[in-house]
């Protein structure tokens, strides 16, 4: 009997030590706080590291965890300044800075966080109206977090960031917005269509300028040359007659071979013999009968002058490029003064 009283003792003074020693020895892990109360009073607060505390005079009242932690609140119904309902999920970046005043100073921090975001949400978005709200999301971030850091900071806690994950109208209202970008998009490719049709028939017509000015150009060169090649021929054959000095005979033979070329064509009903074609007829006769004037003609003497051919100055011809300058010159000049009159007519400052 008195064994068994002795092993039950030793085993209450074992277990006496080992409270003991747990009691004593505290161990506190990284990046979290251990507030110590002596008595039912607030003693100090443990780092990270190896501890000793008073066994029965010293107690752990919380282990606060200095990470910054993420808390999602679930949507909220929100009315807008134009009296539209829309549904706000937000999330909350936080930071324990005071483990003292997180334990002492609020009972539930997290909740306190939640309920104070819900009531300057609600009064934030609320002097906004529904396309301020989903277009100033920088903006609710920034006043929810300067009010609920300013509320926070005498709770030991630091809020890093507050961001709105989603902000949902009323579906009445999501089908009225998808419609009225749908006809905005609509619009904006109406526009960019016109644009290009405009630039497609701006440089079309720019094109058909430049071809019509190059044909004129070519044209008019093509003229030029082909007058001067005309008048050239024609002064050439003209000397060319006049130096051969032609006979009656031979003359009347050409008239003759003109006569049917004249009377060519169905609409001749009437013939017209010039007067000199007795005359063209008589030489033409003689020329075949073997006639001779009876004025001998006499042998050229050495003193005489031979009747030459009149001295025909040739003509200067005009360079294509200089003439083709001249009626470019001439076109500008012509556009200019048109241009002029029109804005005259229409009453447009002229420049």
């Amino acid at each position: 009997m008195d064994n068994i009283v002795t092993l039950v003792v030793l085993l209450l003074v074992v277990l006496f030590v080992v409270t003991v020693i747990a009691r004593t020895i505290r161990i506190v892990s990284q990046a979290t706080a251990v507030i110590v109360e002596r008595l039912g009073r607030y003693s100090r607060t443990l780092d990270a590291g190896l501890h000793f505390l008073v066994p029965f005079i010293d107690k752990v009242r919380a282990n606060v965890d200095l990470r910054e932690q993420v808390v999602s609140f679930p949507p909220q119904t929100v009315i807008t300044s134009d009296n539209l309902v829309v549904s706000i999920d937000s999330v909350i970046y936080y930071q324990p800075t005071d483990p003292k005043s997180a334990t002492y100073e609020i009972a539930n921090y997290i909740q306190a966080i939640e309920q104070l975001t819900v009531t300057t949400l609600r009064n934030v978005v609320g002097s906004l109206d529904l396309e301020q709200t989903l277009t100033s999301r920088d903006q609710i971030n920034g006043q929810l977090r300067g009010v609920l850091d300013e509320a926070t900071g005498r709770w030991g806690i630091r809020v890093n960031r507050v961001e709105l994950k989603a902000i949902d109208p009323p579906p009445s209202v999501q089908d009225s917005m998808e419609k009225q970008m749908r006809a905005e998009r609509d619009r904006r490719a109406a526009i960019l269509n016109a644009e290009g049709l405009k630039q497609s028939q701006i440089l079309t017509a720019e094109g058909e300028k430049q071809s019509s000015i190059l044909r004129a150009e070519g044209s008019a060169q093509a003229a030029i040359l082909r007058a001067q090649g005309e008048s050239r021929a024609i002064t050439q054959v003209f000397d060319a007659i006049h130096r051969g000095d032609p006979d009656p005979k031979l003359l009347a033979y050409q008239y003759l071979q003109v006569l049917p070329q004249i009377a060519r064509g169905d609409a001749n009903k009437v013939w017209i013999v010039p007067s000199e074609l007795s005359d063209a007829l008589k030489g033409f006769g003689n020329m075949f009968s073997g006639r001779v004037d009876d004025t001998p003609s006499r042998p050229a003497a050495p003193g005489d002058v031979e009747h030459a051919a009149p001295d025909f100055e040739e003509p200067v011809l005009e360079d294509p490029a200089q003439a083709l300058a001249r009626a470019r010159a001439e076109a500008a000049g012509a556009s200019a003064e048109a241009e002029g009159a029109t804005r005259a007519v229409s009453g447009e400052p002229l420049r």
